[in-house]
């Protein structure tokens, strides 16, 4: 493939300089390339990063756009050698094709945008795994419904980690981040059975979501069960389920599942939630699975955090992915 396939992205804001010689001991910044000048070898590539700076669409005051810049430059803090695993992630060849274009205030074009991002990978590049930064959550029914345009004949499941069902009424609040999941079911895009979500907790939630998750007949284990069953048993047995009737499994990490403590950037934060530690190794164990083929990090608010301590967290679930996919 020639050529520049993306008309739909504006190009990275940072290009990081590096040492073109040095081969070990990298930081994330001298691992991941940046679209240039000249056009990219794209059959060399394992990842496709790309962010997606929405948050017009976010029910609550957000700044959840100016996330992806703000993860590009927490990632420099990072290497890409993970201890736990004894595993160097600069085995993968990762590129970052920069940022879905937004329009200043025509929420439908920027979503259509979207939508023909994930498509154009899908198609010019469908070899590498896509790795979205967003935004809110309304980006995420985007993202799959690009991926089944160029997918058409294929069955895609959701593994969600979230603090909510996202399931509220699209009549009511449209595309928004509060209705991604909704919109996927009810446009027929994804059946509700396939959908898991894992993190729901406390009083964040109404009785009427639930109603309509259980009519959908969509899976989901709040994090009270998640704790007492242990979060390694209940992410291998929803991939296991889903493997066993979907092509493909999307996961969409909605930054809200952490605790208020571990995460005071997501606009919806609350007590109760999800450890950081628990969220890396549910994010690894879906990485290590082959019929996981995306990823997409959605709802942080750079504006509302305390020493880059979710910006942070949002990278390390990312890291913390691709160790799961290195693996394989």
């Amino acid at each position: 493939m020639s050529g520049y396939p993306y008309p739909m992205l504006d190009k990275p804001s940072m290009v990081w300089s590096r040492n073109s010689e040095k081969r070990s001991d990298l930081k994330v910044h001298e691992w991941i390339e940046t679209i240039g000048e000249n056009t990219p070898d794209w059959k060399r590539y394992d990842v496709t990063i790309f962010g997606v700076p929405l948050s017009k669409s976010s029910i609550s005051t957000s700044a959840a756009s100016e996330n992806p810049d703000a993860m590009r430059k927490a990632w420099k803090s990072f290497g890409t050698y993970n201890l736990d695993e004894n595993m160097d992630l600069a085995e993968l060849n990762v590129i970052d094709l920069g940022d879905v274009k937004q329009h200043v205030t025509d929420i439908a074009f920027t979503h259509q945008k979207i939508s023909e991002a994930m498509a154009a990978m899908r198609t010019y590049h469908p070899h590498t795994l896509p790795v979205a930064m967003g935004g809110d959550h309304s980006i995420t029914a985007m993202l799959v419904k690009g991926w089944k345009q160029a997918h058409s004949d294929e069955t895609v499941g959701i593994l969600q980690f979230d603090t909510h069902f996202d399931l509220r009424d699209l009549s009511e609040l449209g595309p928004a981040n509060g209705t991604p999941i909704r919109n996927l079911i009810e446009s027929g895009t994804v059946e509700g059975r396939h959908v898991h979500n894992i993190g729901l907790h406390g009083f964040f939630n109404a009785k009427e979501l639930k109603e309509y998750a259980d009519a959908a007949g969509v899976h989901y284990t709040t994090m009270k069960q998640a704790r007492k069953k242990g979060i390694t048993e209940v992410v291998t047995k929803a991939l296991a389920q889903l493997s066993g009737q979907v092509d493909t499994i999307y996961v969409t990490v909605d930054m809200d599942v952490l605790d208020i403590t571990h995460n005071p950037a997501a606009p919806a934060a609350t007590p109760g939630g999800m450890y950081t530690g628990e969220l890396f190794e549910a994010v690894q164990l879906a990485g290590e699975h082959s019929k996981v083929k995306a990823l997409d990090i959605v709802c942080l608010d750079p504006r509302k955090d305390v020493g880059e301590v979710a910006v942070k967290s949002a990278v390390h679930v990312m890291l913390s992915f691709l160790t799961g996919y290195c693996k394989r």
